[in-house]
């Protein structure tokens, strides 16, 4: 894995908390060591766990009621929210007609609502704090892939989401949507071949991916930065 500065100009994240969803692997656990090499202190949400010198909490975010309870139990605790990065992502790659609704309806919920659930608990802490939000939108959030159904669903709906609460918070909170391309993590893993990136397919570490987020979360007051599309130079589903 590709090491990178851990620090950024403008905004430091001494001592600051920053609340990531999914932060147990993937994308989300780069953020998170990120975080934890800039002076921050990394609240992680799963529904899965994992071995890391920051706590865990567990919770399945296409839960709303449950994460939503959570979230305000840990944020009551934490003066100094600076910042929300919401990385917790599923896909099941299948036709729509053979996906059943109840898996289908997940992955939706996972990717949308929990993303929604995050946001709305914490914005006014952050709000309150001056930290940012950023949100983990996708690729194929702004164009669409056969039997990628409910993941282009819930991606777009990040994708509207996220303008629609950049407007509705303008002035109030800082927010980022990040759409990154494939990434070399566990996210391909368990697919059916036709569904995995190509042997020659040139995916990006997630670790400089992280790095692009910590940009985002540490820019100085007056400099907001509202999209960011972090992609490999021949990723397919981009543009």
């Amino acid at each position: 894995m590709a090491e990178a500065s851990a620090t950024f100009p403008g905004r430091s994240l001494d001592d600051a908390s920053v609340l990531v969803s999914g932060g147990a692997s993937g994308l989300g656990a780069a953020v998170a060591a990120r975080v934890a090499a800039a002076g921050g202190r990394p609240l992680v949400l799963d529904r899965n766990t994992a071995e890391a010198p920051w706590p865990i909490h567990q919770v399945d975010l296409a839960d709303t009621p449950s994460t939503e309870r959570l979230l305000a139990e840990l944020l009551d605790d934490e003066p100094d929210l600076r910042g929300v990065v919401t990385c917790a992502g599923i896909d099941l790659p299948s036709p729509f007609t053979q996906l059943p609704a109840s898996q289908w309806e997940r992955i939706v919920r996972v990717n949308l609502f929990g993303t929604a659930a995050v946001a709305r608990v914490s914005l006014p802490h952050l709000e309150r704090s001056g930290g940012r939000l950023v949100t983990v939108a996708s690729t194929l959030g702004h164009r669409v892939a056969g039997d990628a159904s409910a993941y282009c669903a819930g991606k777009w709906g990040v994708v509207g989401f996220t303008r629609a609460l950049c407007e509705e918070f303008k002035g109030r909170v800082g927010i980022t949507m990040l759409t990154p391309g494939g990434m070399a993590t566990s996210f391909f893993e368990g697919r059916a071949e036709q569904y995995r990136p190509g042997p020659d397919a040139h995916l990006c570490d997630p670790a400089a991916v992280a790095d692009t987020v910590l940009f985002a979360l540490t820019q100085p007051p007056g400099c907001d930065i509202k999209e960011l599309v972090v992609a490999g130079p021949d990723e397919v589903s981009w543009p």
